[in-house]
C-alpha cells in the first residue's frame, strides 16, 4: 500500500479504476447478459452496484492508501447546516437556470410549450430522486475523489481544468459517429465542469452547492423532457436550441453555461481561487 501511495496521481487513479473494474465488471457484465432485452433495467441495477462499491472502496482506499479513515468527509460530503443549505441553494438555481433557458427560447419563438398528459407530481418526484442520485455520484466522483487524488500531486490551476475535461471526456465515450454530431455537447461539458469544480472551492470545499446546481440541472430537464412539456419549432436547427433535446448542447445552453462560469468565478470568489488562479 505504501508503494501505491507513492505512485504519481496519474498512476493512482490508474489503480484505483482498475481495481474497481476489477470488481465491478463480474457482476456487471451477467446482469447485462440477462437483462438483454432490457437495457434501461440492467443499466439500473448495475449502476446503483457501482454506486454502492465506489462508496466502499474509497472509504478503504482513504485508510489505507492515504490514512484517511472518512476520506468522503475530505472529499466534501459532510453532514452539516451549510451544507444542506448549499445543496438547497445549488438546487433552485440549477433548476431555474435551466428552466431559463427554456423561457427564453420559448420567447424566441423557438420551441412552444403544451400541456403534459403525465402526472406531473409523479415526473417531479422521479426527476427529482433520480436527478439526485446522478448528482451526487458524480459530484462524489469527478469533484470528489479525482479532484482530491490531484490535489495532492498538483495545483489548482492544473487540477480544475482536469476534473472539468475529465468530465466532459467521461460523457463523450461513445462511438465517433456521435461524437462528431454532438460535438457541440463537449465544450458545454467542459464549462460545467469548471463551473462545479468552482463552485465547490467556492463554498469551502464542501459539495453541496455542487451536488445542487447538478441535480438542478438535471431535475428541470427531466421534468420537461419526460413530461413533454415543449415542442421544438421546425426549422431551427437544433445545434441552436440543443441536439436531441438536451438544452445545454447548443449554442444557448454555451451562452447560459459561460454566464454560469463567470458568475460563479467572479460573484465574491474565495481568496483561495483568486491567490492560485
Amino acid at each position: 500500500m505504501e508503494t501505491i501511495a507513492r505512485l504519481s496521481a496519474l498512476s493512482r487513479i490508474v489503480v484505483f479504476i482498475c481495481v474497481l473494474a476489477f470488481l465491478w465488471l463480474p457482476l456487471a457484465l451477467p446482469i447485462y447478459w440477462q437483462l438483454a432485452d432490457n437495457s434501461n433495467l440492467a443499466s439500473i441495477i448495475t449502476m446503483a452496484i457501482l454506486f454502492v462499491e465506489l462508496l466502499v472502496l474509497w472509504q478503504l482506499w482513504g485508510k489505507l492508501i492515504h490514512q484517511e479513515n472518512n476520506i468522503i468527509k475530505s472529499y466534501g460530503l459532510v453532514i452539516s447546516s451549510p451544507n444542506f443549505r448549499e445543496f438547497c441553494q445549488g438546487l433552485a438555481f440549477g433548476f431555474w437556470l435551466c428552466l431559463s433557458l427554456f423561457i427564453t427560447e420559448a420567447v424566441c419563438g423557438w420551441i412552444k410549450v403544451v400541456p403534459s398528459e403525465g402526472n406531473l407530481l409523479r415526473i417531479a418526484l422521479e426527476g427529482w430522486l433520480s436527478a439526485l442520485g446522478i448528482a451526487l455520484a458524480e459530484e462524489l466522483l469527478f469533484r470528489g475523489w479525482l479532484l482530491d487524488e490531484l490535489e495532492r500531486d498538483y495545483g489548482y490551476k492544473t487540477c480544475i481544468w482536469a476534473t472539468a475535461i475529465a468530465f466532459a471526456v467521461a460523457h463523450f465515450l461513445k462511438p465517433l459517429s456521435e461524437i462528431i454530431r454532438t460535438a457541440v455537447t463537449f465544450p458545454a461539458l467542459v464549462l460545467l465542469g469548471l463551473a462545479l469544480v468552482g463552485a465547490k472551492y467556492k463554498h469551502g470545499d464542501r459539495l453541496g452547492f455542487s451536488i445542487g446546481i447538478h441535480g438542478g440541472l438535471v431535475w428541470c430537464y427531466y421534468i420537461v423532457n419526460v413530461g413533454q412539456l415543449i415542442e421544438y419549432s421546425q426549422g431551427i436547427p437544433p445545434w441552436i436550441t440543443g441536439i436531441d433535446g438536451n438544452p445545454l448542447a447548443g449554442i444557448m445552453g454555451l451562452l447560459f453555461l459561460s454566464g454560469l462560469v463567470w458568475l460563479i468565478f467572479t460573484n465574491k470568489f474565495s481568496n483561495r481561487i483568486k491567490n492560485n488562479l
